[in-house]
Parts: structure tokens; sequence; C-alpha cells
């Protein structure tokens, strides 16, 4: 076990860190839009009361050990929120200054006041014992309110806390135990902390941190009646799994509900819609739905073929037709026989190729190139392009005539912005697709970067959730949660240039004619020691220089 330290070393390393501008600096206050944010995660301000009366209702409803397991637990989740943040603040200190962001944390949430009677860790060594008094616990005053003085310790919330964050930061389970409490009479409450191997009752302690066995059963009987009940009202609705693709939203089952009554038929389908909706994956699903499904789904990106050859890709081509073609090959349509064929950007399409194109659809016949010999297909055509066809026959780009074919049975994608309820389920499924890929296991997104990505435009669409989840993927860490400048990171570049920007223009404003540097100087000064309450070793942290410089500035100041 590493040397124990008394109680003053670790008052020292209070007062000598107890500037925690480094953690109110990852608070945002956003009035404007009725938001906190503690770094990406979204916060609240509350009455303390509101929890003393949620207490009550809880305790009139589950029972006392219920309760108390729901609320250790709700602060257990608390706790591991903050250490993933302030884990991370500070890199450069020793550990038990790193540590002390937890009980400072408590501090700046109105929660407690941490006093330090003793604290022992080591991460290397896997060590840890910690002693603390709380003082001011508003746990304790509520349940005093609504309760009165009681037998047991009554602070499970600050317990959960102090769990949640000391687990996370020392990479283990630790757990602590209560052993004063306000509300059975004690002068203050004092929680004693150590790995969970180390406690006598440890079976019994785990256990308010695991989920509770009969709320678990109570939430799987309600999702299974959920389900019961979806299925009393969807039997006779459209099967949308068989799209290969993801959502829920109205405008995503409407597209399905088409594509369904088109993919029993023979008739040729047109997705529109922009780059990106995942158009490939509706024409697999329609395929799927098909009586073809056991046959050959073959897909063309029509845009990737040099026009030259587009013929012979799609209709195949003899050998010696042209310089290059040394053997005999058959083509997309050929290989897709009694199968579905894809044809992506179809507007690409060569006019030699549209005519041949027309031709299959009205007649079942092409010809290789090179060759006379005619041949005939079953294929299924599902053709998609991203751009306004009709207003590609006005310009003469493309053949009417193969339009009006094509436009039988026409299908509009919409664009993700329009189907945001989608959103959710696609990040669920994209994320537990690249977990997979490179063997992470992600904590999902912060409440930052939810909020950012249900509002973005996605002008990539799903695609590009895909790409930017992908890359987030590779930049989180394991067991983090993504955060917006690994989604994003060129919108914190900007807002970084936009912070210079106004620096500048912050500077710029300053050198008026009268601009005196020594009046500034005394006035930031000034600011500094208001700001630190007249101490003025913290005033010289906040400016950045040492105590003896503030020093010699001061006394220049007084003179």
């Amino acid at each position: 076990m590493p040397q124990a330290k008394d109680a003053k070393f670790y008052t020292q390393i209070l007062e000598k860190n107890k500037d925690i501008q480094d953690l109110l600096d990852k608070i945002q206050f956003d009035s404007q839009h009725g938001q906190i944010w503690f770094e990406e995660n979204r916060m609240l301000l509350m009455h303390t009361s509101i929890m003393g009366f949620l207490r009550k209702d809880l305790f009139d409803m589950l029972g006392w050990e219920r309760t108390k397991h729901f609320f250790i637990r709700c602060g257990y989740q608390a706790g591991v929120r903050d250490a993933e943040v302030t884990s991370k603040l500070r890199p450069n200190l020793n550990e038990a200054e790193a540590f002390m962001a937890g009980p400072q944390m408590h501090g700046i949430r109105g929660m407690v006041q941490v006093e330090v009677n003793e604290l022992q860790l080591s991460h290397d060594e896997h060590q840890f014992y910690a002693d603390f008094n709380w003082r001011n616990s508003f746990e304790a005053e509520v349940h005093l309110s609504e309760f009165g003085a009681s037998e047991e310790s009554a602070c499970w919330m600050l317990l959960g806390y102090a769990c949640g964050y000391t687990s996370l930061v020392m990479g283990q389970t630790i757990i602590y135990q209560e052993t004063h409490c306000v509300t059975k009479g004690d002068d203050c409450c004092r929680i004693i902390g150590k790995p969970l191997k180390e406690w006598e009752n440890a079976d019994e302690l785990i256990q308010f941190m695991s989920p509770d066995p009969v709320s678990d059963e109570l939430i799987a009987l309600q999702a299974e009646l959920n389900e019961l009940k979806k299925n009393i009202y969807t039997d006779v609705e459209a099967d949308y799994t068989m799209f290969n693709s993801i959502g829920e939203s109205v405008a995503y089952r409407k597209v399905c509900d088409l594509l369904k009554k088109a993919a029993g038929s023979k008739v040729a389908v047109l997705l529109q819609g922009e780059t990106g909706v995942g158009k490939e994956a509706f024409a697999r699903g329609i395929h799927q739905g098909s009586s073809r499904k056991g046959q050959p789904f073959v897909a063309v990106n029509c845009a990737c073929i040099p026009p030259d050859l587009i013929e012979a890709e799609l209709f195949g081509v003899e050998k010696g037709a042209f310089t290059g073609a040394t053997q005999t090959r058959s083509g997309k349509f050929e290989r897709a026989h009694q199968g579905t064929i894809f044809l992506d950007e179809v507007i690409e399409l060569s006019p030699r190729a549209q005519a041949a194109l027309l031709r299959m659809l009205q007649e079942g016949e092409y010809e290789r190139v090179g060759d006379h010999q005619t041949r005939t297909v079953d294929v299924r055509l599902v053709a998609a392009t991203n751009e306004d066809l009709e207003q590609a026959v006005k310009d003469g780009r493309f053949r009417a005539d193969l339009y009006y074919r094509l436009n039988i049975f026409p299908v509009i994608i919409p664009p993700l912005r329009e189907r945001r309820d989608d959103i959710p389920l696609l990040i669920t499924h994209f994320l537990s697709r690249f977990e997979n890929m490179y063997g992470k296991t992600l904590k999902g997104l912060s409440d930052k970067a939810k909020n950012f990505v249900m509002s973005y435009e996605w002008p990539g669409n799903i695609r590009e959730l895909e790409n930017l989840l992908e890359r987030a993927t590779l930049l989180t860490d394991s067991h983090q949660e993504i955060k917006l400048s690994s989604l994003f990171p060129q919108l914190v570049e900007k807002e970084s240039e936009q912070e210079v920007v106004s620096q500048i223009e912050f500077l710029d404003d300053l050198f008026t004619e009268n601009f005196s540097l020594e009046r500034y100087e005394q006035d930031i000064i000034r600011t500094a020691m208001n700001k630190s309450q007249q101490n003025v070793s913290e005033a010289a942290r906040i400016l950045g220089i040492s105590r003896a410089t503030l020093d010699y500035r001061l006394k220049k100041i007084c003179v």
C-alpha cells in the first residue's frame, strides 16, 4: 500500500488546487436555447426540494430498499459521466491532485463540501483507500425534511456518485460506505472507500450498483406487452425489414409501402433522391421482396464506367469488336438473368446505351457489341438517379421514350433531414458495425453530439452519417463517448478561427486615441484580484504569471 499522508497534506492539495477554473470552464450556460452544458453533457439546475419530493414518492411506491437502490444507481452514472470528463483535464498533475477533481465537482454541483481525512491511491498497484467528511450534504437535508431523523445513512446519490467517479478513475470497482450521517444525528457525514474485494460484505454492497431484478422484470414485461400490441395492430402492415434499410419514420414507411407494392411485379422502378440516401439498399430490398430473391442481384454504377465502354459492360462484347476486346464476354444483363439489375446514375448512359436499354425494356432483347445475334433475357430493372430526369429530357440529355418507360413507377427516397426520427436508429446500427470492425466498445454519442446530429442538415445524407461515424469510432477511445469534435473536427477548427478573429477585433477596438497600456493593465489586475477575493496566488494563476511578478505590479499600482 502506498504510504499514507495526513489530512494536512491533502488539505494543502485542495488549497493548492483551489482554483477550479479548469472545471468551471467546462460549464456553459446557453440561456438562449434553455440549456446548460458540462463539456458535452447536458445538465440541469433545479431546487433541491424536488429531489425530496421524488424520494418521498418513490418510497411510497417502491419501499425503502428499492428507493435507495434507485438513487445510488443514478448517482453512480453521474459520477461516471463526470470522471469521463475530469480524468482528462489534469494530465500534468500528480495522482492525488488529479483525483480531487471529483470532490471539487461535488462542490460545484452544489451537492456537498468534501473534506479529506485520508487518501491513498496508486494506479500502478491498483490500490485505493479514502476517508472523507461530507459537510452540507443536500441529500441529508432533503431526507430530514421529508422523513425526519433516521437510523440509517441517507446520502445515497452522493454515495453512488463517489463509487462511479472513483471506479472509473481507478479502473477497478471502488465501493464507499457512509459510516456517519447527519440524518442519524452525527455532526457531519463521513464515508470510507476501498476496492470491492477488501469489503467483507462485498456481495451485499455490489447489489446496489447492479440492476434491480424486479425492476428489470417489470421493464421486460412492459416491453413484451408493447410488442404484443404492436403485432396486433401491424400484422397487416408492410414488412419494412425487407428493404435492408433502417427506419421507422413516417417518410420511411411511406417509401417502404410503395416499394412493397412494386416488389411483387415485373414493373421497372425508378428511385430518385439525393446522393447518399441509400437507393441501392432499397433496390436490394425490392429484389429480396420479390419472387426473384433466390436469383442474382447485379448493381452497376453507370457514372463509374467510361461512356464508350458502358454498352459493352451492360450487354457484353464479342471478341475483336474493338481494340482491347481480346475475348468474348457476357454483360451485366446476362449475369442478372432471372434476377434484378440495379442501374445507379442511369442519367450517365450514352445515347447508344440508352437506345439499347429501351429495346431491352420493350422487347426483352439485346445484342452484344460486335455481334448480330439477338439474345433474350429475363431481368427486373431498378434504376436510380440523383438528377431530375424530366429536366434532362428537356435539355436533350436523355431520351424521352426511355424516360417514360422508366417513369412507370417512380419513388422519391427522402433525404435524411426529412426523416430525422430515423437518425438514432441509424447511429445505433452503424456504431454496432464499426465497434465489431475495430474491436471497440463505445458509449454512444455525447449529449451535445446527439443534439447536433439531430439538427444538422446532412447534405451527404446516410452515406455522410456512416462515414462520420466510422471516423469518430477510430478517433474515440474504447469505453468513451463520441464527442462532437470527433464527429465534426472541422467545426471545432472553425470555432477556433472565429475565436481568434473575435480576439483580434477586440484588440483593434482597444486602440483608440486615448489608449493607455498602463491603465488597462491596472484594470485587468484589479479584476483578477476581485475575482480571486484578494487571494494573490489565485489571481496570479488566473493571469498566468508568477506570484512574485504580480506582487511587484501590485506595489506599482499602490505607489
